[in-house]
């Protein structure tokens, strides 16, 4: 009988106002790397940059994965957990190319739908290797994609604040008004934001 092949499958951005929701699937497990050193892997939300960025790189050379996204116009359009679940059957299709994993392990609580046997685990990215590293790729994908806009939408610090609902994305969003790359939908349930 031969071995499973787990993936984890995690996403990046999915609570803020700005950009792509970004998701990642990830064949990673350390007994496949036994006599290396590895880098930090763990919840991204726990690691530095710095951190992400070593392990990032580690991880796009050294494993099995694949990136989806899912832009502020299809959140509007079919809401944040069709859009989240859209980006990771991008990410699990783009990992498919290289390998079939034959049981998914999905962070967080919601019950999204795929063709491969799977299980949603609460907190999954501080408890499942694969999730973790899935976390990873989809979280420094995100940031350096929010960076690059910084040139296309000037006075907006996408590369500050991700998007996410920091006290400067709201001045910002005061004193520019949205752009874009905002989830209109986000924004009209913040009453001091114009839409």
């Amino acid at each position: 009988m031969s071995a499973a092949v787990i993936a984890g499958i995690d996403e990046a951005g999915r609570g803020c106002l700005a950009g792509p929701v970004v998701a990642a699937a990830c064949i990673f497990d350390r007994a496949m790397f036994k006599k290396q050193k590895l880098p930090r892997i763990t919840d991204s939300k726990q690691m530095t940059p710095e951190e992400r960025e070593v392990a990032f790189l580690f991880l796009t050379e050294q494993c099995a994965y694949g990136v989806g996204e899912a832009d502020a116009g299809t959140i509007d359009a079919i809401g944040i957990l069709g859009a989240t679940e859209a980006a990771m059957h991008q990410a699990l299709a783009e990992l498919m190319n290289t390998i079939t994993p034959t049981y998914l392990l999905i962070d967080g609580r919601d019950h999204f739908w795929f063709d491969i046997p799977h299980s949603s685990i609460i907190r999954g990215d501080q408890s499942e290797d694969s999730i973790a590293a899935a976390s990873i790729l989809a979280k420094v994908t995100r940031d350096r994609l929010m960076t690059s806009y910084d040139t296309e939408f000037p006075g907006y610090s996408f590369g500050d604040h991700k998007g996410y609902g920091t006290p400067q994305h709201f001045e910002i969003l005061q004193r520019n008004g949205p752009c874009p790359l905002h989830r209109k939908t986000f924004l009209r349930r913040i009453s001091t934001v114009p839409v």
